[in-house]
């Protein structure tokens, strides 16, 4: 059945004029369709490349009034729409008009934001599916995104356009003298480039951001018209009816502009040919075989079939578009040594097509919810029965902007992710106010250092983030919860720092070899003003390089429980287990922010020092000797912080507890009905928590309840806050021993720990 239906077959019409909906077809009926659809897909890149030349020489109202006037001629003699199906009513017609003047306004933004992006741009932005859009939308949005499949497709969306509006260094488009149509050559331009200029971007990357909003309206635009065509007798009849209402909508404003403004083309009659390739590609040829599909395929399966080959074929045609007719195009309005170079394919086009071609699939596949359950039988009706494992129901995608504000509460809740974030917030001002004065008074060494302002800044997000995930609850899958994420941010900042200040020493060293000249000019206000900033920063996280050389060992307050329990069978086990919170301990993560901190303090205070001496005296050496005492300084810092983290990586035994949790064995040894205890286990899993196991023989007629509160209550004492407890009974020796001769090898071992010896070094000799 799954390969002769698909999952929608009962879902409503998906565009076309009535019917079920789209039917999976078995995959060898599928080829062709895909076939068509990949082949259509490449015509419609072809049709926007030619589009783009043909904007060079005719005025945009113009161009979309031709395409309206081809697309409707079309429709109306082969769908003939007023001679088959009811009669349009007066409110329909109405509903028609809106949809057009609708259509011509996304059109007007479409080929708009064509002339000022190009036309592999244009591809890479404008063509996606509407349930791609509508899929990235339900994850910012709404609480129903659908799982982290979809949030990492809605993320590789979203970077694929920052690589467009950021990364996208097409100095060619951004440097053009004239626009592609000819600089203000109508109101409607005028109004359009203003709008561009008023956001402060160069023209292609306005370009960019009015595509973005150009294809929010076209998702909008194609889910009215899916209600509209039921109206009206169906999709095929709805296109052509509107695209004739468009036509008598433009005509007007074509004669005028044609009697206002001077024409570019010097003959019509040479671009029939290019107009036409246009219409049959990008209008018609697109719409029928989309509709053609949407009904044979599953709209997922469309928009992922779709998606790849109009990419790939942008990506190809920036490369080699060329021929006969576009060159006769470029010469009305472009010299001949621009042409090779029209399509720039820059690094972050290449990097935004595969962003967006990963994004484009993973949000056109269905969603998975609901198959985390396993097959565990049938009831007596022959339903089928599953079982869902732990937090399958409760787990369930958060929009973005709700998790944000929920992630910003807990932030300001606790205190140390609270004055991390102050602190971020405080150099993050700092950051822009020096980069807005270098760029403002063109300094480089302003702008080198508010760089590198913004790199310390990634160390605080990551100090930040790990703080909020430590106060993550524990899941089924990480049953100990997020608090040693800290001790992992800890670390990497600490392995940060290493490698900045190997770095720093070896140009110090090249420096002292071969001092140069410096510019000291605006160095002392930017170190002073840093200098200001990190000393804040200082103040608010001086508490965790105190915590480091004295982790308190304060005693457990909170509740704990204790179960015991037999085990099947002949043997007689129990178990116990307590929890509780230590107070303070080594928080890795915050002394890796203070470190952080202390080390831009360091240079704000170095590089004071060494422009003073040149300044006064012309001591250029002091400049790389002070980076050589501070990265000598940093160096010694940090090596305890990558020491302790990874003690506690390595699950060492907490330092601060050896002597405790000796003596605590010790008494434990000595209580009563307490044969032994074998295999103590004792480490620190985060800043809060040191956990244990152990086990502990016991007599027959023992209340193992007793003994299991007596070895807790000792233990927390000690300072384990988080304890498992295995009881082992004296019967359960017994049987073991008939079982196996080896297991007096285990009393053996234990009967030495008695003779086991505590040295200062906190090792155990025998």
């Amino acid at each position: 059945m799954e390969e002769k239906y698909g999952g929608d077959v009962l879902s409503g019409p998906g565009g076309g004029g009535g019917g079920l909906g789209p039917v999976d077809l078995p995959s060898a009926r599928l080829t062709k369709y895909i076939v068509l659809l990949c082949f259509t897909k490449f015509l419609k890149a072809v049709g926007l490349f030619e589009s783009y030349d043909l904007l060079k020489a005719v005025h945009i109202v113009q161009f979309i009034f031709i395409l309206k006037l081809g697309t409707a001629f079309f429709m109306v003699l082969f769908q003939k729409p007023f001679s088959s199906g009811k009669t349009i009513t007066k409110h329909q017609w109405i509903k028609i008009f809106k949809h057009a003047v609708a259509g011509c306004i996304i059109s007007l933004l479409w080929f708009f934001g064509l002339t000022l992006c190009g036309p592999l741009r244009t591809l890479l932005l404008f063509e996606h599916s509407d349930i791609v859009v509508i899929s990235l939308l339900s994850v910012l949005f709404t609480s129903s995104g659908g799982g982290p499949a979809k949030t990492r497709g809605a993320a590789f969306f979203i970077i694929a356009v920052i690589c467009l509006l950021l990364f996208d260094n097409d100095d060619l488009m951004a440097k053009m003298a004239e626009h592609p149509e000819g600089h203000h050559d109508s109101a409607l331009t005028h109004m359009l480039y203003t709008a561009i200029a008023f956001l402060g971007v160069a023209d292609h990357k306005g370009g960019v951001l009015l595509l973005v909003l150009a294809l929010c309206c076209k998702v909008g635009f194609h889910t009215a018209s899916r209600k509209l065509s039921i109206d009206v007798g169906g999709a095929k009849r709805l296109q052509a009816l509107s695209h004739l209402v468009s036509v008598l909508l433009l005509c007007p404003w074509v004669i005028v502009l044609s009697v206002t403004t001077e024409s570019k083309v010097e003959s019509w009659f040479s671009l029939i040919m290019p107009f036409a390739t246009v219409i049959f590609f990008v209008m018609i040829l697109d719409f029928y075989v989309d509709s053609i599909c949407s009904v044979k395929m599953e709209v997922s399966k469309c928009a992922r079939y779709g998606s790849f080959p109009i990419f790939i074929s942008a990506l190809l045609f920036g490369n080699f578009w060329t021929h006969p007719i576009t060159d006769q195009l470029r010469a009305m309005n472009k010299a001949a040594h621009q042409e090779s170079t029209e399509h720039v394919l820059s690094g972050g086009v290449v990097v935004s097509a595969i962003f967006f071609i990963l994004s484009a699939n993973i949000l056109s596949s269905p969603s998975k919810r609901g198959q985390k359950g396993t097959l565990i039988g049938y009831s007596p009706e022959g339903t089928p029965l599953y079982n869902f494992m732990g937090d399958a129901f409760q787990h369930s995608s958060q929009s973005i902007p709700r998790f944000i504000k929920e992630s910003l509460k807990q932030i300001l809740e606790e205190s140390d992710s609270r004055q991390i974030f102050y602190f971020l917030c405080l150099n993050l001002l700092f950051t822009f106010v020096e980069l807005f004065y270098g760029v403002l008074t063109n300094s480089l060494g302003l702008i080198s250092d508010g760089f590198h302002m913004l790199f310390d800044c990634s160390a605080l997000v990551m100090g930040l983030f790990a703080a909020l995930m430590s106060r993550w609850k524990a899941t089924r899958i990480f049953s100990y919860g997020y608090g040693r994420i800290e001790i992992l941010s800890g670390f990497i900042n600490g392995l940060f720092l290493i490698v900045i200040a190997f770095f720093v020493f070896m140009e110090s060293v090249a420096r002292l070899i071969d001092p140069p000249e410096l510019d000291t000019h605006m160095l002392t206000p930017v170190s002073v003003g840093g200098l200001i900033v990190n000393l804040i920063g200082i103040c608010a996280f001086s508490h965790a390089h105190s915590h480091a050389h004295g982790a308190s060992q304060g005693s457990c307050h909170s509740s704990d429980h204790n179960h015991s329990h037999h085990m099947h069978g002949h043997s007689d086990h129990g178990h116990g287990h307590s929890h509780g919170s230590a107070g303070g301990g080594m928080n890795a993560n915050m002394r890796g922010v203070f470190l952080h901190v202390l080390a831009d303090t360091l240079g704000s205070i170095g590089v004071i020092v060494s422009t003073i001496l040149i300044e006064q005296f012309g001591w250029f050496i002091a400049d790389p000797l002070c980076s050589l005492f501070i990265a000598i300084l940093i160096f010694l810092s940090v090596v305890p912080l990558i020491k302790d983290a990874c003690q506690v990586l390595l699950l060492r035994l907490p330092p601060e507890y050896e002597k405790e949790l000796h003596i605590a064995l010790e008494k434990i040894q000595k209580i009563e009905g307490l044969i032994s205890y074998r295999d103590p286990h004792f480490w620190r899993h985060s800043a809060s928590i040191v956990a244990g196991t152990i086990h502990i023989q016991v007599t027959s007629d023992v209340l193992e309840q007793r003994i299991v509160q007596q070895v807790t209550g000792i233990l927390k004492d000690a300072g384990v806050n988080n304890l498992t407890i295995q009881v082992e009974k004296e019967a359960y020796f017994q049987h073991m021993s008939g079982l196996s001769t080896g297991f007096h090898d285990v009393l053996a071992m234990t009967k030495q720990m008695e003779s086991m010896k505590y040295c200062k070094d906190g090792t155990y000799i025998m």
